[in-house]
């Protein structure tokens, strides 16, 4: 062998060991950091006094709050009921609103309309928008996102 092969066999066999070992890493079946929800984000809760005046449309039936920092809307649909969706239009990210009357979620840019469980009424849009799971306790909302 003379000193070129090795020198070659050298610098292929330092970067085998360099790259190997970090894509084996990453092709491992289960995350060391798993939490056991799908690989997601560890679940995150937000909560929310009604008692703060920056949530108090909420202490009436049809009121509702977005909540921007997270693009969550929250409503009060009645009868200790609350509802929490993204408040992110699925079709081109506005803002969706709520409409007490008709107990839905109209998109001003483009009309796309939502239900309250967050389903398609009518497009553009052709994905429902999220929908968290909320609890109230007291006068305390919390949101699980």
């Amino acid at each position: 062998m003379n000193r070129r092969d090795l020198i070659r066999k050298v610098v292929l066999g330092s970067t085998a060991m360099a790259v190997l070992p970090s894509a084996i890493t990453g092709c491992s079946e289960k995350d060391d950091n798993d939490d056991g929800n799908g690989g997601g984000k560890p679940s995150e809760k937000l909560t929310l006094d009604l008692t703060n005046q920056t949530y108090a449309a909420l202490n009436s039936a049809g009121g509702f709050v977005i909540i921007a920092a997270k693009e969550i809307i929250v409503v009060n649909t009645g009868n200790n009921v609350f509802i929490a969706l993204s408040s992110k239009c699925t079709h081109d990210g506005c803002s969706v609103t709520y409409n007490a009357a008709n107990k839905n979620f109209p998109c001003p840019c483009h009309q796309s309309l939502f239900a309250s469980t967050g389903a398609v009424i009518n497009g553009p849009a052709a994905t429902a928008l999220k929908s968290y799971t909320i609890t109230k306790a007291g006068n305390i909302l919390t949101i699980t996102l």
